[in-house]
């Protein structure tokens, strides 16, 4: 690390020292502005180089700004000192791998290795050679100082005329290919590292037009950039070096800063200034062409407008961008509003959480019940009801923050409060389903057991005391015990018979007798022929609880009869698809039925749902009866 800072105070150093030289070369501070960008790639290179040691942008950095001093302190001190005039040499060459350099950035960042290192070196120093020999002088301390190649060879100055332009042609290919292929990986690079790169582009690339706009539009036919204005090249200058220290925050200290404010304020006085601009022109221009005036008082005029319009229009803008990049955080009323509307429509605490992400803008909310373990990078807020815990609202923050703000939090706990109730409502919901299905599943174990209970039990009993009876009575001849003995079989027969009623009453009895398939299959078989009844089921169900069988008989049966005798079908097929849950699915090629739903939909769907099950309706080409009923006890 030693090395590496030795390295960029050095360069440093030699910006430092081509400045003072070039003062007092007298080529002035516009002339000298770029060793600001020149020194800036030193120092970002070598804080890169330092907490990043083997990434590849840090390199090249620290050899674009290295060469780029280099040139200027070689040049300066040759400019100085006529005596010194060899040292005009390094200048002739060094701006090839200064600017191969600054091309390969995009292809490189954040963290992208430099193909090829030993390759890439070399061809860079290939492409330099006819350059470090091309014999006449060059600019590359500015306009007007044209300095002459000390080791220039004037057999090589065809191949240095096609040489300089096809280096910068290749250079303007490279960053290009380089900023293709960044936008294709943006996706897969931290989105804090590309807002701090975009951002500064974005300010360097309207600067890069507005001075080409103020270029073509000077006294100087032949350039194309004002390059004799002070304030364009230092406003290029720090554009560019804007940029540098981007990429330098974006690959190392990009989660310290807040990029969403910078933004922020960007757009505010951006939107202002046009604005202010604007509204003074627009201010003069009107004056002017009513009062035939210009001078001072127009001038005063105009700005005393403006600034009666700045302070509301600036309080305006501010709210207008933050709504954007933050929600309704500087609204807590409209925020709470907006969850109050949200629970309206569609009442749930997943519906609570959803609304507190849009109105705030956030990427995830969600309400995570108490004892489930979640995202360690979320921020958790505890939702209460009567100071007891309910669960928690985990959020997560913007893109580029590592948390909230205090402002963000204490909203955050308002809704939070809000939303409490709504989970504590939704699991009180939630137990009371669970308590209902369970309520379900327990009559219908008790029914099968039951029926089990009678038919194995208690019915055999009254049949064999009917038959004793009957044999007892073939054995008496006393006519009243006879008679005594016939009521007692007539009895006993009459409460055989409540008995076989009363157990077909608490399930169906092919459920027992031949399961699920085998019942549905009995009942098809028994069906008259038209409609024609298709059956898709499974070679074989898994063990399923004794309500779940129940209602999908009773579904599968119901939706059979409603399509043989509304729809007007001619085909109805039943399917049966175990999985997850049992989807039981009838459908029929009919027209369906007009009118409200009627008894047997309202008790399908009833049955479905009081096991936690769905069930729904659809018609399209037919109509189709969904049932997903649990499989489990």
């Amino acid at each position: 690390m030693t090395t590496r800072w030795a390295v960029g105070v050095s360069g440093l150093a030699a910006a430092a020292v081509a400045l003072v030289l070039g003062l007092v070369n007298g080529l002035g501070v516009v002339a000298l502005s770029h060793l600001v960008y020149a020194a800036a790639c030193v120092l970002i290179g070598a804080i890169i180089k330092a907490n990043r040691p083997r990434n590849a942008v840090g390199t090249l950095l620290l050899t674009a700004g290295l060469s780029f001093t280099a040139l200027d302190f070689c040049g300066q001190l040759a400019l100085w000192r006529p005596e010194l005039s060899l040292l005009a040499w390094p200048q002739t060459f060094l701006w090839v791998p200064a600017n191969l350099a600054m091309a390969a950035i995009p292809f490189c960042f954040p963290d992208r290795p430099l193909p090829a290192p030993r390759i890439t070196v070399a061809l860079v120093a290939l492409a330099a050679l006819p350059c470090a020999f091309a014999p006449g002088t060059n600019q590359q301390l500015g306009y007007g100082t044209a300095m002459r190649n000390p080791f220039g060879i004037e057999a090589l100055a065809g191949v240095a005329r096609f040489t300089e332009p096809a280096i910068t042609v290749v250079a303007g290919l490279i960053f290009l290919v380089g900023a293709a292929d960044l936008v294709r990986r943006a996706r897969r690079i931290e989105r804090a590292q590309v807002q701090w790169l975009v951002y500064a582009v974005t300010i360097a690339g309207l600067m890069i037009v507005l001075r080409l706009f103020a270029g073509l539009n000077d006294d100087i036919p032949d350039a194309i950039w004002p390059i004799d204005s002070g304030f364009w090249e230092i406003a290029g200058t720090a554009a560019i070096t804007f940029v540098m220290a981007a990429i330098g925050i974006a690959i190392v200290r990009h989660g310290l800063f807040d990029i969403e404010l910078v933004i922020n304020r960007t757009l505010v006085y951006a939107v202002l200034t046009a604005f202010v601009t604007g509204g003074y022109v627009a201010v003069v221009a009107y004056l002017g062409a009513v009062f035939q005036s210009q001078g001072l008082p127009l001038a005063v005029t105009a700005a005393g407008v403006v600034a009666l319009v700045f302070a509301p229009l600036r309080a305006r803008v501010q709210r207008a961008v933050n709504v954007l990049m933050y929600g309704r955080r500087d609204d807590p009323y409209a925020a709470i509003a907006h969850l109050g509307r949200s629970l309206e429509v569609r009442p749930g605490a997943q519906a609570a959480a959803e609304s507190v992400a849009e109105a705030l803008k956030l990427p995830h909310a969600a309400v995570e019940p108490l004892g489930v373990a979640g995202d360690p990078g979320l921020v958790r807020l505890p939702l209460t009801y009567r100071n007891e815990l309910v669960g928690h609202l985990a959020l997560a923050p913007r893109a580029g923050q590592k948390g909230f703000s205090a402002r963000d939090l204490r909203l955050l706990e308002d809704l939070a409060r809000q939303m409490g109730p709504v989970v504590h409502a939704e699991r009180l919901a939630a137990d009371l389903r669970v308590s209902r299905e369970r309520l379900v599943l327990a009559r219908e174990e008790e029914r099968r057991r039951l029926r089990r209970d009678l038919h194995d039990g208690l019915g055999p009993t009254l049949a064999a005391l009917t038959m004793r009876a009957e044999a007892v009575q073939d054995l008496v001849a006393d006519p009243r015990a006879r008679a005594l003995l016939e009521e007692m079989i007539g009895a006993a027969q009459a409460a055989t018979a409540d008995v076989r009623a009363l157990i077909e009453g608490l399930r169906p009895p092919a459920l027992d007798t031949l399961g699920l398939l085998g019942a549905l299959r009995a009942h098809v078989a028994g069906l008259p022929g038209e409609p024609r009844v298709g059956l898709d089921l499974p070679v074989e169900l898994p063990e399923l609880s004794a309500a779940t069988e129940v209602a999908a008989y009773h579904i599968a049966v119901e939706a059979m009869n409603n399509a043989r005798r509304h729809s007007g079908a001619g085909t109805v097929t039943l399917r049966l698809v175990p999985w997850k849950n049992l989807l039981v699915e009838v459908v029929d090629d009919g027209c369906g039925a007009d009118g409200p739903p009627g008894i047997g939909l309202t008790s399908m769907r009833e049955r479905a749902t009081e096991l936690g099950g769905s069930f729904v309706i659809i018609t399209a080409r037919g109509t189709t009866v969904r049932a997903q009923l649990p499989m489990g006890a």
